[in-house]
């Protein structure tokens, strides 16, 4: 894999990482407490395995510029900037929603998660959008 490959896997975790979120909010929706485990800790593997490529990427390679023009650069920015600034509040968030379910906190664990939840879901959609929007449609 080359470094330029790596806003694609990016693009692909961050998907992964939508499905799996959905998955465990479902199970835990019909009491499927296991599954909705095994579903979270792959959600926030995945999501760690997205950083860590996101962080590698831009080390190397600073920002991308987008390429499209007109009415399309606002909406772009738009959604960049809510991305980038809910993907700031995601990571404490899901570490407050994470340490209470470790201590067997359940009540504090949901309330948590009624927020981090959708953030999460927020930043993983949008991260996907930020991608198609860069390299593939406007590219």
């Amino acid at each position: 894999m080359e470094l330029a490959d790596l806003p694609t896997l990016n693009a692909i975790l961050n998907f992964c990482a939508t499905v799996l979120l959905v998955a465990g909010w479902y199970c835990i929706k019909t009491r499927k407490v296991a599954g909705h485990i095994a579903f979270m800790v792959l959600a926030l593997l995945v999501s760690a395995a997205f950083l860590t490529s996101y962080l590698i990427y831009h080390y190397n390679v600073g920002s991308f510029p987008f390429q499209g023009k007109g009415w399309i650069r606002p909406v772009y920015f738009t959604i960049l900037i809510t991305h980038i600034l809910m993907a700031v509040v995601n990571l404490p968030m899901i570490i407050m929603t994470v340490i209470p379910a470790l201590g067997r906190k359940f009540d504090k664990h949901k309330r948590i998660a009624r927020w981090a939840l959708p953030v999460w879901l927020y930043v993983s959609v949008t991260g996907v959008l930020v991608y198609m929007m860069c390299y593939q449609w406007f590219y």
